[in-house]
């Protein structure tokens, strides 16, 4: 039986930045990230006893991923994020009335959309904002109510129902499909090997160590972590990519243990022959025969501006492909299904209730009526310790995933930039999940698994609270970046 969805008014929503510097250069797509401030949402309601509570959100605002266009600097990548949170802040402040936390979602969403297109941002950018700000609602919806985030999904209580759903959503009963869903205890990590990452501990040393207690290479981060899952990028080179991947193989071929990769192409091909040379130059390399083997999807290879064009069902015969970039709205799940497309990503910045509509619409293909096989995948754009990752564990592992990309570990030190005092604070609420070590906190990863256990407590995933008076006010852009 589900939980009563409450009705609340959102009194406050205040934006703020913290900067966060990459210990190792991150290369994926077109460009190499060293840096990029971390954007946090603190949202305050009143339900209608009257009763106040705070919740949050976070995360990182990456740039050339939202938009690629290189006439924009990562500055204006940065401001377009801004504006669409702030855009989103705007509109739901507007909302005055006492609503549940999904009439609050699809009461903003289709004026925030038109109102961003409207201006030239386009709707991956345009979703950043109602993303942050829905976590942060139902951050305090939980703590107001006492309610930990897999119980509060399961009893329903943000109020989901098929207002507001696209068409093919509407035969799902979702209440019954949220009620189903079961926590995760723990999931493995599947761990990101960028462009530009060094391979070996020599490829290491060479550069010049950090020192800092971390992994500097895929050879200390397997012995590190134990991983058995790897997310290995590509540059549409295909004989650079061939190389590298064999190097790769190369390392990873030295266990006994079975493993599996996925392949990111992070839309560097430009249509989907291009991609299908890549495909036949790899799978005719001896050094990557158990490589190639244990590949278990490949993740948007073509650009977004071709990507649902034409039927990829010829490639995908091969390995799965999900759809990562192109997914700007819920409509883009079914649209490229019937293209041949597979799976597609839940990532916290596109919005959690679009990842649970996507997994629901993956129960129910997988019914006898339906035609899968069909998956959601958990991938990452670089969360950080603290509450994104915590609010990004969470979902994933109550939408039954059984890994998840992570990469903000490994490329920042930490809880990096966060005063002391709110680390040990984090440390505090979840033991199982955070270590304290002379260089800082750092988040466990054993045997290749996360631990889920302390994320069920009241409130969105964490027993803790970032310290907003340590960060500084999000500043409204001057005006709104778009590609000339």
């Amino acid at each position: 039986m589900g939980l009563a969805a409450p009705r609340f008014a959102i009194r406050a929503i205040d934006a703020f930045e913290r900067p966060t510097r990459l210990r190792l250069p991150f290369r994926f797509g077109v460009v190499t990230l060293h840096e990029a401030p971390q954007a946090f949402l603190r949202a305050e309601i009143e339900t209608e006893a009257g009763d106040r509570a705070i919740g949050v959100a976070a995360e990182l605002m990456v740039p050339k991923w939202f938009d690629k266009s290189p006439d924009l600097s990562n500055e204006q990548n940065f401001d377009q994020l801004r504006a669409a949170i702030l855009t989103a802040r705007s509109l739901y402040l507007q909302e005055t009335d006492r609503r549940t936390a999904w009439q609050h979602h699809v009461g903003v969403y289709p004026p925030h959309m038109r109102a961003c297109t409207g201006v030239g941002l386009n709707r991956l950018v345009a979703g950043y904002g109602p993303a942050l700000i829905d976590r942060a609602l139902l951050d305090a919806l939980c703590r107001a109510a006492g309610a930990g985030f897999a119980a509060a999904i399961r009893g329903n209580l943000m109020g989901m129902d098929g207002t507001g759903v696209p068409q093919d959503l509407k035969a799902v009963d979702l209440p019954a499909f949220l009620a189903g869903l079961q926590p995760a205890d723990s999931i493995a990590a599947r761990h990101t090997v960028g462009l530009v990452d060094a391979l070996t501990r020599a490829d290491a040393d060479g550069r010049g160590r950090i020192g800092d207690g971390l992994p500097e290479s895929l050879e200390e981060a397997i012995a590190a972590y134990g991983h058995n899952w790897f997310k290995l990028k590509v540059s549409g080179d295909t004989a650079t990519d061939r190389d590298r991947l064999a190097a790769i193989a190369s390392i990873l071929d030295r266990t006994t243990r079975p493993y599996q990769v996925t392949l990111d192409g992070n839309e560097q091909y430009a249509h989907a022959d291009a991609f299908a040379g890549f495909l036949d130059a790899i799978r005719s390399d001896s050094r990557l025969a158990r490589l190639v083997d244990a590949i278990a999807f490949i993740e948007q290879p073509i650009g977004r501006a071709a990507a649902l064009d034409h039927d990829v069902s010829d490639l995908a015969a091969f390995r799965p492909l999900l759809i990562d970039e192109s997914d700007d709205g819920l409509d883009v799940f079914p649209r490229a299904a019937a293209l041949g497309y597979r799976g597609i990503s839940s990532k916290t910045c596109k919005g959690l209730y679009r990842s649970i509509l996507n997994a629901a619409r993956v129960a129910h293909w997988q019914t006898p009526e339906g035609t899968g096989p069909y998956f959601l995948s958990a991938e990452d754009l670089t969360t950080q310790a603290g509450i994104s990752v915590q609010q990004d564990l969470a979902l994933v592992g109550l939408l039954g995933l059984e890994h998840v990309e992570r990469n903000g570990h490994h490329y920042v030190a930490g809880m990096a930039g966060a005063p002391v005092a709110e680390q040990g604070a984090f440390v505090r609420a979840h033991r199982d999940l955070y270590r304290e070590t002379p260089h800082g906190v750092r988040l466990i990863i054993d045997g290749g698994r996360i631990s889920l256990r302390s994320l069920d407590q009241p409130g969105y995933a964490s027993g803790a609270l970032p310290d907003f008076a340590a960060m500084a006010p999000m500043p409204q852009p001057a005006d709104i970046p778009t590609p000339s």
